[in-house]
């Protein structure tokens, strides 16, 4: 991770939540707090911190909350277009490890 990239965001978890969204378009807590092995509550306060600020919005989807970039804020789609930059700065090491999951389920039945 780069230390400009968190200081710019403000901490570590901002920066991997963003990160996240902008490399798979959405997310929930959850699963953004099992890709970077760190704690939910974590994730959940920066969504929250980020959806209250405009920068996010959520749905629900069954008993999850989804997150996105609010398309409607002009600053939050600058912000996804330099994250996707980011993300092709990134070592193919961390690429591979946290932005790169499979994101559909597999077909029943289907072979490994």
């Amino acid at each position: 991770m780069n230390p400009v990239l968190e200081a710019a965001l403000g901490n570590r978890t901002a920066a991997w939540t963003l990160l996240f969204l902008a490399a798979y378009g959405e997310g929930h807590a959850n699963r953004i707090a099992r890709t970077f092995g760190i704690a939910v509550s974590v994730v959940r306060d920066q969504l929250l911190r980020l959806e209250g600020e405009g920068a996010l919005v959520s749905r629900h989807v069954g008993r999850s909350r989804v997150f996105e970039f609010n398309e409607r804020n002009p600053t939050a789609r600058n912000l996804r277009g330099f994250l996707r930059a980011e993300l092709d700065l990134l070592t193919e090491d961390d690429l591979q490890r946290y932005f790169r999951q499979r994101q559909r389920p597999r077909r029943t039945g289907k072979r490994l």
